[in-house]
């Protein structure tokens, strides 16, 4: 009696060795997703490129008509100095009181943020680490001020800080500042606090150590990387500040470098010192760079701290 032969569709399925397995179209279907990532890949390279060229373009033509004449701004704006010429760096930081306005600048915006991230750090604590009535209340308050316009508050706010003696000071503008940053600080640094282990306060409270030391001795080293980055966005918010100084600071030996800027680009009328001004802006704009290039990690740190966590 003749066996009949095991159907070829009936051997593949039970897997009987020595037999030709039939191909799938498994490798097409991995061939294709790995094509289409890679068009993904290369139009999010490209997006990317573009954009860097449009941030960097300008810095760079900025940089290079620092060391050019006037002239030769207007005649040839996208050629290469021809020689390295720091006239204009020496014209815009005596002649238009650039030093005046940089060391204002820095008293003014270092006060101010050492100001905001003490304060705002405390808060942020109390706030993720204490339950208390009204705790959501004051959160919800200091992320509502987040939304509030500068702009309304610039007239009572002038009137608040005359009556107080406090215009055209370095210190009330320091305060203002501080008033100015601390809504976005304490939203920012709350969210960070509550990512922290609490077992390591609890660990010191228990040791005997009390609330305060226990805050600036443990808990807020343990949130370095989140101070660093509000502390770049509060020191690029204040250091750009432009309104708040407009109008809470007339005395021309007070001003900031956003007012200095404006006064070099508008003293001379149409025979501006055009080649000053933009040596002025490099020197404006130089800090902003050197804390992005010292402190890029430590920003990149603290914004995905807490999607780690």
């Amino acid at each position: 009696m003749k066996t009949t032969d095991t159907p070829p569709t009936l051997r593949e399925e039970a897997g009987v060795p020595g037999q030709r397995v039939a191909k799938t179209d498994g490798g097409g279907t991995s061939r294709a997703k790995r094509g289409e990532g890679h068009v993904l890949n290369v139009f999010s390279h490209g997006v990317l490129v573009i954009w860097a060229v449009l941030v960097i373009l300008p810095l760079f033509w900025a940089v290079m008509s620092a060391f050019k004449s006037d002239k030769a701004i207007f005649n040839s704006p996208w050629a290469l100095p021809d020689s390295l010429s720091f006239d204009a760096w020496g014209r815009a930081w005596n002649q238009a009181h650039m030093s005046e306005y940089f060391l204002n600048t820095v008293l003014v915006v270092g006060g101010s943020l050492v100001g905001t991230l003490v304060l705002g750090s405390m808060a942020a604590y109390v706030l993720a680490r204490f339950d208390f009535p009204g705790n959501r209340f004051i959160y919800f308050l200091f992320v509502g001020g987040m939304s509030f316009p500068v702009m309304l508050a610039l007239v009572p706010l002038f009137y608040v800080m005359d009556n107080m003696g406090l215009l055209n000071t370095i210190h009330g503008l320091i305060l203002v500042y501080i008033a100015y940053s601390l809504p976005f600080t304490v939203f920012f640094l709350t969210s960070f606090f509550r990512t922290l282990p609490t077992s390591v306060a609890e660990a010191a409270l228990i040791d005997g150590a009390s609330h305060t030391r226990t805050f600036f001795q443990v808990m807020l080293p343990m949130a370095k990387p989140g101070l660093i980055s509000v502390g770049i966005f509060n020191f690029l918010g204040q250091w750009n500040q432009y309104m708040l100084p407009t109008v809470l600071n007339t005395d021309p030996d007070k001003r900031v470098l956003a007012q200095g800027l404006v006064e070099l680009s508008t003293s001379q009328g149409y025979k501006g010192d055009y080649s000053g001004l933009f040596a002025g802006l490099v020197i404006a704009m130089l800090p902003v760079l050197a804390a992005y290039i010292v402190f890029q990690r430590q920003v990149v740190a603290g914004l995905t701290a807490g999607a780690l966590k």
